[in-house]
């Protein structure tokens, strides 16, 4: 089989109108596919019904009334979830509602307008360096001697989460790209990076089956990432371990991740970490359990600013979580796998039916987690989700895995295969790949001066 490049212009026509021939009767068909974002399907969802049986008892096991106001960190049996979830003790979890990422919004808050140490750091004052003898960089060099501090920064790895992104934006922090590589960040750029400007104050990181590459972040970079705040600048920098799919194997035994904390501990780093879990993919996505872990000083200032907002979570939740995971957590996500992992199979096969051999993508094959991530001809992604939508067919906006939605070789696009009926999914990925076909055909010949 020819590369779209080795075709001459009269071949690539004729792929181009077979493919239009195949849209335009998909197009016909008024299609109406949505991969846009990672939701458990239907099927996902009735595995947890026994969440709504009939509690025996309401009362938690240190006696407090779960029906009730109070235990700002979530009842006992809550946090001991947490805990098995993100391999850290019980104590040193706090245990919320349905939204992991509500607590992120609020870590990060806290950082800017508190601080996280219960001293005078905060990321909203003038950044200091860690030691006379950190670098800065020649931006934050201008804008002091301009007579104004830089903003805080954080390192976001990319192709990376969109909805971190939208909270630093939302809170005025700026963002500075780190290479996603196979085994995570590329942790000499993110080294090189914080130690030179005090004004980085954190990386975002999802470190098992990450959103959207699903690659799982090496023993060696879950290590240098426990050195990171040592070696950074600014003396209140933060990893903001997103861990939202630490129990979403799609094999057994579970593929294995270092466990950050441990390593952060014997690092002198333990502060200047932040762990993050959820349920929301495991039973209920609206009604589910978020965790943070960390530090004591961590968790004292989080629960200070949540006292600002309640008086305590949705502690029955916690209860029928606790008594309904505890202990079976993978019997519990094999469900899952089982239900998923022929979804990201038919994925894979049929870009590889569609794609494979002409060499004009590439796609990560992840054995967990809830995406794929499709690599495609640069400056052409935009124009292939704009097409696959012009077809029936919503995908994640071009762009989004990118902070301020701007990805600069315009070439990669997140596919979210929960949602979606096998037999819908299918239709989906063949329009996905038509469209990506097409694409790259009026890209090849619009390059050649000759038509040929």
């Amino acid at each position: 089989m020819k590369t779209l490049d080795e075709m001459t212009a009269a071949e690539l026509g004729q792929v181009g109108e077979r493919v239009e021939r195949e849209l335009a009767l998909q197009r016909a068909n008024k299609l109406a596919l949505d991969l846009s974002r990672g939701k458990p399907s239907p099927e996902q969802l009735d595995l947890s019904a026994e969440l709504n049986a009939p509690l025996p008892s309401l009362i938690a096991e240190d006696g407090t009334d779960a029906r009730n106001y109070g235990a700002l960190r979530g009842i006992p049996e809550a946090r001991a979830l947490g805990g098995e979830l993100m391999n850290v003790a019980a104590d040193r979890v706090l245990a919320a509602g349905n939204s992991s990422l509500f607590l992120m919004y609020q870590v990060a808050v806290t950082a800017l307008q508190r601080g996280l140490w219960g001293d005078e750091r905060r990321w909203s004052r003038t950044p200091q360096p860690a030691s006379s003898n950190a670098r800065v960089s020649p931006a934050a060099k201008l804008e002091r001697a301009a007579g104004g501090a830089p903003p805080p920064r954080m390192l976001t790895p990319v192709p990376g989460y969109d909805r971190h992104f939208t909270i630093c934006e939302s809170l005025g922090i700026e963002m500075i790209n780190v290479a996603m590589l196979d085994d995570g960040p590329d942790m000499d750029q993110a080294r090189r990076l914080a130690a030179a400007d005090a004004s980085i104050k954190g990386i975002w990181c999802v470190p098992k089956y990450a959103n959207p590459t699903g690659c799982i972040y090496a023993d060696e970079t879950v290590a240098a990432m426990a050195e990171l705040p040592r070696i950074a600048a600014a003396d209140d920098f933060v990893v903001f371990w997103d861990n939202a799919y630490a129990v979403h194997d799609f094999e057994f035994p579970a593929a294995p991740l270092a466990n950050l904390y441990e390593l952060a501990l014997a690092a002198g780093t333990a502060r200047h970490v932040a762990l993050f879990s959820s349920t929301s993919k495991m039973t209920y996505a609206s009604g589910g359990l978020g965790f943070c872990g960390g530090s004591e000083a961590l968790l004292n200032a989080l629960e200070g600013t949540l006292s600002l907002m309640c008086i305590g979570p949705d502690k029955v939740a916690q209860l029928r979580h606790a008594r309904f995971l505890s202990g079976r957590i993978e019997e519990h996500m094999a469900g899952h796998a089982a239900l998923l992992k022929p979804k990201f199979a038919i994925v894979d096969q049929v870009l590889e039916e569609e794609l494979g051999g002409l060499g004009l993508a590439r796609w990560t094959r992840p054995k967990g987690g809830y995406f794929v991530s499709l690599t495609t001809p640069p400056g052409t992604a935009a124009d292939i989700v704009k097409q696959a939508a012009d077809v029936g067919l919503k995908l994640t906006p071009a762009g989004a895995p990118f902070p301020y939605g701007r990805d600069p070789n315009d070439d990669n696009i997140r596919i979210a295969p929960s949602f979606a009926p096998l037999d819908e999914l299918e239709a989906a990925i063949r329009v996905l790949a038509g469209c990506v076909k097409l694409t790259a055909i009026t890209h090849l010949l619009g390059k050649r001066p000759d038509g040929g």
